[in-house]
């Protein structure tokens, strides 16, 4: 009974150690296998931490892309436009080396031009009703002085050759009265002039003693002694000078001569 007892106990105590053991096999398997997941989720998170900041790199790494191809893009679009207007520049280098070209040539042709339609405007003055004769032999004087000058353009020559013709050509169609002198008996005096158009050309001394008109054929001035002709020519001087209103005037023209 003893024995059995004994056989007993160390078999309760043999499968308690048992027990004991495998508990602590078992507590010690589980502690490797928490830490060992503790690890793998560490370098889980580490790895996901890592995936993510590649992704953000990425992501910038794009945009940094987008962005320096619309810089480049740009860029292209600019480099286009400026060899556009490159190409023009040229294009307009080219057309305006002609035109300096042509301009050199004109200029060789128009100074001749200008020359002769200046003495041609002095011919025409030397023939015509003989009115501001010292203006208008000043200004031909002038222009021929102004062709000698190299500070002066061939464009502002010509103008200013042109404006004397326009000038020559109002005289024909315009009314004026101006002061000058007049030669009557030999003797020079002072005389109011009205100049209608280019039709008469008559003169009253001052103080109305004198009345006379440009005779064409005879190329000099005849004196008026009829008094109608007197107080229409010193009415004309009034309406050119705006003194009074313009009115129907009876003026002295030379008559045409029979051949």
């Amino acid at each position: 009974m003893f024995k059995l007892i004994n056989k007993t106990l160390l078999l309760s105590a043999a499968l308690a150690a048992g027990c004991f053991s495998a508990s602590v096999i078992a507590q010690v398997n589980v502690d490797q296998l928490t830490q060992e997941g503790e690890k793998r989720a560490d370098a889980g998170a580490a790895e996901q931490r890592r995936v993510e900041q590649i992704a953000d790199q990425t992501v910038d790494l794009l945009n940094d892309y987008n962005t320096v191809s619309k810089v480049v893009d740009g860029l292209v679009t600019y480099n286009t436009l400026l060899q556009r207007q490159i190409d023009n520049q040229e294009a307009e280098k080219t057309a305006l080396n002609e035109s300096i070209k042509n301009v050199a040539l004109i200029e060789r042709q128009i100074i001749p031009l200008m020359t002769r339609m200046l003495d041609g405007l002095e011919a025409f003055i030397d023939l015509d009703t003989p009115f501001l004769l010292k203006e208008r032999t000043e200004r031909i004087a002038r222009l021929r002085d102004m062709m000698e000058r190299s500070d002066v353009s061939a464009a502002e020559k010509f103008r200013r050759v042109i404006e004397a013709y326009q000038i020559e050509n109002d005289y024909g169609r315009t009314i004026e009265a101006y002061k000058d002198t007049v030669e009557v008996d030999g003797v020079k005096q002072e005389a109011d002039f009205l100049r209608i158009g280019r039709v008469s050309l008559a003169y009253q001394t001052v103080g109305a003693g004198t009345t006379g008109a440009w005779d064409k054929d005879t190329g000099q001035y005849v004196k008026l002694d009829d008094a109608e002709f007197k107080n229409q020519v010193m009415h004309g001087i009034k309406v050119a000078r705006k003194q009074v209103a313009p009115d129907l005037l009876i003026v002295p023209v030379a008559a045409p001569t029979e051949e």
